[in-house]
This record gives C-alpha cells, structure tokens and sequence, in this order.
C-alpha cells in the first residue's frame, strides 16, 4: 500500500475522476432514460444495478481499449447501435408499458450496460492513459466514479419527471454521440479528416434522426380515441 503515500497517485487518482465527471454526463442522461418508466423503488434498483454492471465493463473495457479503438467498422457498429437504443427510449414515452415489474427491471439494467458499454470505447481512452498501466488504480479511480454517476443519474431523473423536454434532448444526445463516433471511425478516417463539415453534420442527422424516428414511432402506438374507435 506504499503507492498510496505517492503523490504521483493521487495525481493520477484525480484526473481519472476528473475525467469520469467530464465524460460520464452522457452515460448519466441513458441511466436516466432508461430507468424513467419503473417504480420508484425499481428506478433506484435500476440506476444502482445499471451503473455497478457498466463501471464494471468500463474497466474491462479499458484493458483492451487501444486494441479495439483501433479495429475499423467496430464505431460504426457502435453509432448504430447508439441510434437504436435512442429511439428506443425515446419510443417506450408512450405511457403504454405491459412488461411485468421485474422484466422492466431487467430491460433497464441491460439497457443501461450496453448503451453505456458503447459510449465508453473514446472516454475508456482518456482513463487508461492517466492510470498509466497502474491497474489499482485504474479500478480505484473507475470505482470512486459509481456514485459520481449514481448521483447525476438520479438528478436528471427528477428533472425529466419536472420537464418531459429533457427526454427528447436525451434522446438527441444520443443521435449526436453516434454521428460523432461514426466518423472517428478508423475505416474511413482518411476520408472523414478531410470533411470537416461532415464533423457537424453527421451529429446533427443523428439527434434529428432519432427523434423523429422515436416520435413517429410512438405516435403509431398511440391508442385511437373512443369516438374513432366506435
């Protein structure tokens, strides 16, 4: 435990949380999301159970971070990925849930690892470098940033409950991170550093994307009114 008396450590330790809080607003604004239609007390479960299980691959994560940073079509994969889960959060604001408790439950916690699992392969970078191979602290720093995420996952949830607008711009935050890994994608890095404009664009298309999507979609889940269903 000498390292501990290091103050090269506690350096380090403070810039992986520091990057934590930086990065992990995002991932904060998903556990929200994903939580926001359970129970109160399953929100919790949700939002403890979710963060716990994605700080644990966000470590895991991290040990192969450059590796698989550096495999092309892997974030493009990923926006996919990201676009799909936007709209199906922004989809599920319908009111109509007909999943059991416990199932729900389940659904927001898986919802939760992968969509955080996918938008940590930039952020897992920016902590593996300031770790500088120090595992212990690597886990340490990763660890001290659960209730970091907890905290800011359980604020945003009251506010959505106060204003529903946040959802959408949940939702297009989402779009937005997609289009941005999109084009750090190594497979077409060549090309993409020489549109700078796409750099925008790109973001922009994926927010407007995945809420008119999500919107369209839950308006056709929408129940008729009695006087057209009679």
């Amino acid at each position: 435990m000498s390292f501990l008396s290091s103050p090269d450590f506690w350096i380090a330790l403070s810039q992986i949380i520091l990057i934590n809080i930086v990065l992990s607003g995002d991932n904060a604004v998903v556990i929200a999301m994903a939580s926001r239609s359970l129970p109160p007390a399953q929100q919790k479960q949700a939002i403890l159970f979710g963060s716990i299980g994605a700080i644990v691959l966000r470590v895991v994560l991290t040990f192969f971070a450059v590796y698989l940073l550096g495999l092309p079509y892997l974030k493009l994969v990923g926006a996919a990925l990201l676009l799909w889960i936007g709209v199906g959060l922004l989809k599920s604001d319908d009111g109509e849930e007909h999943i059991e408790g416990h199932s729900n439950l389940a659904v927001a916690v898986k919802t939760i690892i992968v969509a955080d699992l996918v938008m940590s392969l930039d952020n897992v970078v920016g902590v593996a470098a300031a770790a500088k191979g120090n595992t212990a602290l690597l886990v340490f720093g990763l660890v001290i940033s659960i209730p970091l995420i907890i905290f800011g996952s359980s604020l945003i949830l009251k506010l959505m409950t106060r204003f529903p607008v946040i959802i959408t711009l949940g939702a297009a935050l989402l779009g937005w991170v997609a289009g941005e890994m999109a084009m750090g994608d190594p497979a077409i890095a060549g090309w993409a550093a020489q549109q700078h404009a796409l750099h925008t664009v790109v973001p922009v298309l994926g927010a407007v994307a995945v809420v008119m999507t999500g919107k369209w979609l839950s308006g056709r889940r929408q129940p008729e009114p009695a006087s057209q269903a009679a």
